[in-house]
């Protein structure tokens, strides 16, 4: 089965698009609700968050793990690879990919949390893709707390929106790279305030195309996957804000597993 974890709802929008991109795969959820954000936490704190949920989903049946936390695939990725003998795949190199391909002019921005900004993760690789582009990061570290509280399409949040943004608008930029998979659920906020021209980079919907992509190309990283069967989603704390977006994401009513 394929395991996605989290630190919270966000990650549920790459449940989501894996399930579009490949329909018939079943899936493991870990929202890490309870230790909400990971943004702010320690890189040492981030690493042994990101061990816990690997071992959690690979004991409920994950054959390969999907790394569904921009904070976590910046500061986690090699540790979880040199720990754990399975697949595992992070969300910030598809959307550098997609970044690197579709910018016009090379200016591009990166909204991510503090420990994303500072990995300094997009950055290098966005460099090493296209040698010619300038990236402008902006870290957002309200709009994870927001999102988690459901806050989608308050005043509040627009107008921290609007300040995150302004840095970035000023730069120029024709393409922004959402790097936190919580951010998708505020783009009808982050559209208007960053200008219409602008291209968003949903982390979300390129990771779950690679992942399809892969799989042709790469068969065999598929074969120990079950096909058919029920999705489960967990999650470390239950609220009714939570629930909400869940529902909203997926379009349907949901069963969030406690643990």
């Amino acid at each position: 089965m394929i395991g996605i974890f989290d630190s919270g709802v966000g990650g549920m929008t790459v449940a989501r698009a894996v399930e579009q991109f490949l329909p018939g795969y079943p899936i493991l959820y870990l929202g890490d609700i309870a230790r909400t954000p990971y943004g702010t936490k320690s890189a040492a704190t981030i690493i042994e968050y990101s061990r816990n949920n690997v071992r959690f989903l690979i004991k409920q049946g994950a054959t390969l793990i999907v790394i569904a936390c921009n904070t976590a695939s910046s500061v986690a990725t090699e540790a979880l690879r040199q720990d754990f003998a399975l697949p595992i795949f992070e969300v910030i190199s598809p959307a550098v990919a997609e970044a690197a391909e579709t910018s016009t002019s090379g200016r591009i921005g990166v909204i991510g949390t503090s420990a994303t900004v500072r990995s300094a993760m997009y950055e290098k690789l966005l460099h090493e893709a296209r040698p010619d582009c300038r990236v402008f990061q902006q870290a957002c570290p309200l709009l994870v707390p927001l999102a988690e509280e459901g806050w989608l399409n308050r005043q509040e949040s627009k107008m921290i929106i609007r300040r995150y943004l302004h840095p970035l608008k000023n730069q120029r930029i024709d393409t922004l790279v959402l790097g936190c998979t919580h951010y998708p659920l505020f783009a009808p906020l982050i559209q208007p305030r960053i200008g219409k021209k602008v291209r968003l980079i949903d982390s979300s919907l390129a990771t779950a195309a690679f992942l399809r992509k892969t799989f042709k190309e790469r068969p065999y990283l598929a074969k120990d996957l079950q096909v058919g069967g029920q999705s489960r989603f967990f999650v470390t704390d239950r609220t009714e804000s939570v629930h909400r977006i869940a529902e909203m994401i997926f379009h349907r009513p949901m069963e969030l597993e406690l643990v």
